[in-house]
């Protein structure tokens, strides 16, 4: 399977490690002028950063293969909703935060319920194990570990425990692989803050309200544990 991929040099290392195994052929074109003439030849195409730049779907049109789109911040039907589907292949959507790409298990999403078998052997033939998740702004786990990284803005912010402690209290209690301050550095501030934002934007619930903690760090480009490796 020939694939053609685009996203920060983060997610790609991320992508390419998940492939390592496998007998896909990899290939990187980000810019947009050096895609025209190689998707069509391939036989997927993995956009890792779709939903970081609105109206990106334009630039599909017309495209022959399918399609695995990062749909974290953006639900699939907002994106689709204003224009002519048959223009465009099979549009599967995938969690590809950072951190979240090389995992066992990929989360991904429909853009359409009918497609549900093709998505099932897209994933066969890439022989990725996968959960298939409601097509709505967080998906499923990033939903999650977002909020909980927001919660701890809260009670870092509050005083009530120190940032060191509710990282290992989280690590140690959940058994979770990063508290959720290392987590906020791997995921990336600004990624996490577009999450939250997008979700309390799409559900106006008051759990997904970006604590004033995690919006000074957004608005300053400063990780959690700046000295961090």
């Amino acid at each position: 399977m020939k694939i053609l991929a685009r996203g920060s040099k983060q997610q790609l290392k991320e992508l390419q490690e998940k492939l390592q195994n496998s007998t896909h052929s990899l290939e990187f074109a980000d810019e947009y002028q050096d895609l025209i003439g190689q998707i069509n030849a391939s036989d997927l195409l993995i956009d890792l950063h779709f939903d970081a730049v609105l109206g990106r779907i334009q630039q599909y049109k017309g495209v022959k293969v399918p399609m695995l789109l990062s749909a974290v911040k953006i639900q699939l039907a907002a994106a689709l909703s204003q224009e002519d589907v048959s223009l465009f292949p099979p549009i599967f959507g995938f969690n590809a935060l950072p951190t979240f790409i090389n995992r066992k298990i990929a989360e991904v999403s429909l853009a359409h319920p009918q497609q549900k078998n093709e998505l099932n052997a897209l994933m066969q033939q890439l022989g990725w194990e996968y959960k298939l998740v409601n097509d709505r702004v967080g998906m499923f786990t990033p939903r999650v570990i977002c909020m909980l990284i927001n919660e701890a803005c809260y009670t870092l912010q509050e005083g009530t425990a120190s940032q060191k402690d509710i990282d290992t209290s989280m690590k140690l209690g959940t058994g979770y692989p990063h508290g959720p301050f290392e987590w906020a550095d791997l995921i990336g501030i600004k990624d996490v803050y577009e999450v939250l934002e997008a979700m309390y934007s799409d559900t106006k619930e008051e759990r997904y309200k970006i604590c004033p903690l995690l919006k000074t760090h957004y608005l300053k480009a400063e990780k959690f544990y700046p000295n961090a490796n």
